[in-house]
């Protein structure tokens, strides 16, 4: 297995938000979070969704439907 892209800490910040924005059912401050991520960092959060079965937006979805909690 080749390996995985690095997530720089500002992506991750950046990720976070948007799910927490996904969350509050705020989709318009979930793409602004998402917007700035930078490709390498995006590479590597789809790697690592996929490792874990899903995708991002199944992961938006999830904290929008859950409101953050599970």
């Amino acid at each position: 297995m080749t390996a995985l892209a690095a997530i720089r800490p500002l992506a991750a910040v950046h990720l976070r938000e948007a799910l927490t924005a996904a969350a509050n059912h705020e989709p318009a401050a979930a793409l602004a979070a998402l917007m700035h991520i930078d490709p390498e960092s995006w590479t590597a959060i789809e790697q690592r969704a996929h490792l874990l079965g899903t995708d991002l937006v199944d992961l938006l979805a999830h904290a929008a439907h859950t409101g953050g909690t599970t």
